[in-house]
């Protein structure tokens, strides 16, 4: 039987492909007003597990305090609802 029959299939995989730690804006309740929020303070928290990949924030409930957030991304309903409760975001490269 040729080689190409004996080996496994296997899918292709994007070299390219960015995976996120996903946050959602609910539980960034949890830090007082006026906080930083950032991969750091994530990670002590324990909202997400490691920096190793980037940090989206998504629009998933309410958020009722100003905070600084630095993520790698944000969902559009996550930046009004930030604006909204008188915070600010930047997008980290």
């Amino acid at each position: 039987m040729p080689l190409q029959r004996r080996l496994p299939k296997r899918g292709f995989t994007p070299l390219d492909r960015v995976v996120y730690s996903l946050v959602n804006i609910s539980q960034l309740d949890i830090y007082e007003t006026g906080s930083v929020v950032d991969a750091m303070s994530l990670v002590s928290k324990g909202l997400i597990k490691s920096t190793r990949f980037a940090v989206k924030i998504l629009g998933n409930g309410d958020l009722t305090k100003s905070l600084k957030i630095a993520a790698n991304k944000f969902s559009q309903s996550a930046k009004d609802k930030i604006v909204a409760a008188g915070g600010t975001f930047e997008e980290t490269a």
